[in-house]
């Protein structure tokens, strides 16, 4: 790419966000990269809570996605974006550098890498506790702690995956070779991707990040990805019921979507002996507690306290929906739907 300066899309499914989108905005704003080289697009499911006023000042491209869910958002952003490099940002999300573009589109000088993603999560003390939390953690779902397919630095662990990949230190970033399944959860909060890669795959009407990853694995051949050494804020929940009803959420589309087969990533080779752990260390709490105190050891913070409890409201609320699934399965409601 030489010192070739690429046209970066930054694509953001919206609705009802009045509580954080204008943190994001700002944060793009305030990028060193050349503003004429950045193009925002905005996909938003009907807010009525003043996000699209807060939206209009900083851009007019703003596309509807009556289908509201952020997967049908991100193929609506990408129907309409014209860079060379698609950033995926969410509405929660908030970039912590100025230089944060800058460093995530180093990466693709070298023309065997596809996309990049931030390293971790950026933790911040003024956040809320559940915030905090995840960015701790390095995730928002703690049963991709048992999988081992989550994709930040986590404390407990202290990797930022436990799935199997080629790994080479580049400095800046990782060059990590992907040829899964099973696949790290890559492709979310601050996913930067060449617009060329994604044109190889068969979008519809959602874009689901982890499936565009499987669908460009080719046989024995490694998919190169940079995770680059950075971090994005992710404003994930402000109370224990934001979380109940992001994880009601997060089982319902994925019982529904598994069921009218529109996933291609085979959920089926997940990590099964990591949910059979999972539901015994919820059973014993002991081990969970363990887990915390880990990730205390790596990062002293009372956040921490919050593990056992969210494992315990992810066993239930997934309990629930699987049962669920099993005699109906519909897209989780989007109705007074809000951040």
């Amino acid at each position: 790419m030489g010192t070739h300066t690429p046209k970066i899309s930054v694509i953001i499914p919206t609705f009802n966000s009045f509580n954080v989108i204008g943190l994001c905005l700002e944060s793009i704003a305030a990028q060193d990269y050349p503003s004429e080289q950045i193009e925002i697009i905005v996909a938003d499911a009907g807010s009525n809570d003043g996000t699209k006023e807060i939206v209009e000042e900083y851009t007019n491209n703003i596309f509807p996605n009556p289908l509201k869910t952020g997967e049908a958002g991100k193929a609506v952003g990408y129907r309409n974006a014209k860079g060379e490099i698609l950033a995926f940002i969410d509405s929660d999300n908030v970039l912590p550098a100025r230089d944060w573009m800058s460093r995530m589109v180093e990466p693709f000088k070298d023309p065997a890498i596809v996309a990049s993603e931030p390293l971790e999560y950026t933790y911040r003390s003024e956040d809320g506790l559940i915030t905090r939390y995840c960015a701790l953690l390095g995730m928002n779902d703690p049963l991709c702690l048992f999988l081992g397919n989550y994709d930040r630095y986590c404390y407990v662990t202290g990797k930022w995956t436990d799935v199997a990949v080629e790994e080479e230190d580049k400095g800046g970033y990782l060059k990590v070779g992907l040829s899964g399944p099973p696949l790290p959860t890559i492709g979310a909060n601050g996913f930067l991707i060449r617009r060329s890669e994604l044109e190889k795959c068969e979008i519809s009407d959602y874009l689901f990040d982890i499936d565009i990853l499987y669908e460009l694995i080719s046989g024995s051949s490694p998919l190169f990805v940079a995770k680059v050494k950075i971090g994005i804020i992710h404003l994930f929940s402000g109370d224990v019921y934001t979380f109940i009803r992001k994880q009601r959420r997060r089982v319902r589309d994925f019982t529904y979507f598994s069921s009218a087969n529109m996933r291609k990533c085979p959920w089926s080779s997940v990590n099964r002996l990591g949910i059979i752990k999972f539901i015994v260390y919820c059973g014993l709490v002991l081990p969970l507690f363990w887990q915390s105190m880990r990730g205390w050891w790596r990062k002293p913070e009372r956040a921490w306290l919050f593990h056992p409890l969210a494992c315990w409201i992810t066993l239930w609320v997934y309990s629930i929906g699987t049962l669920q699934g099993l005699f109906a399965t519909k897209m989780h409601s989007r109705e007074n739907w809000s951040q």
